[in-house]
């Protein structure tokens, strides 16, 4: 009974990491369209990974698309950032002394890698998801907060997200001016910068209004 225990204890490690090769490919290619780096996609991956040893696998009924959708959720998470990091690797914290051409190319990188981000939000995302999913993973606002800002229930503010994680495998597109996204752009990176998120709070709240 003991050996049998054992075989299938191994069989289910086993499927676990077969599972994950199967679904690598795929994954990479989701964190690569939204960072546009293949060294960024990789380190998605790999968090991913991480991710994928600590769950209870036992649990998730498609593993596919359960690991594809935590890929573009980390490669949106590390294209928008926390604001620490965010600000630590651009270094546009104000206490910076180095001055924010001293590597353009990495500049660039990061900022492309941040408009494709704040685009796929855009693109496949309503108002009101895009504002509940962009404070909760971003920001790590509290539903109730959420709730105020989108006029919604917290439960209908968990629902947003849930259902914005899921509409963002999609391959629907909405049309984005490129008015639409400097201001979505400007908006976020004064947010970051400043840790001031009301002028967010209010681009938002402005499309929203728009929306009803």
């Amino acid at each position: 009974m003991e050996a049998l225990d054992r075989s299938q204890d191994a069989s289910k490690a086993d499927d676990g990491v077969s599972t994950f090769i199967n679904a690598r490919p795929r994954m990479f290619a989701a964190a690569f369209r939204t960072l546009g780096n293949a060294s960024e996609a990789e380190d998605v991956v790999q968090d991913a990974w991480l991710r994928w040893q600590n769950i209870d696998r036992d649990v998730i009924r498609n593993a596919p698309a359960y690991l594809t959708t935590t890929s573009v959720r980390l490669a949106i998470n590390r294209a928008l950032g926390a604001r620490a990091r965010y600000e630590t690797q651009l270094g546009i914290r104000r206490s910076e002394t180095v001055a924010s051409d001293s590597n353009p190319s990495l500049l660039t990188e990061q900022r492309e890698a941040l408009e494709a981000a704040l685009r796929l939000l855009l693109e496949r995302l309503s108002p009101s998801e895009r504002a509940a999913y962009l404070l909760r993973e971003a920001f790590g606002y509290d539903y109730r907060r959420i709730a105020r800002i989108v006029e919604a229930s917290e439960v209908n503010s968990r629902q947003l997200v849930t259902r914005a994680r899921k509409r963002l495998l999609e391959e629907r597109q909405a049309s984005v001016s490129h008015s639409q996204l400097r201001r979505f752009c400007e908006a976020f990176l004064e947010a970051t910068q400043h840790g001031e998120l009301a002028h967010l709070e209010a681009v938002l709240r402005a499309d929203l209004l728009r929306a009803q």
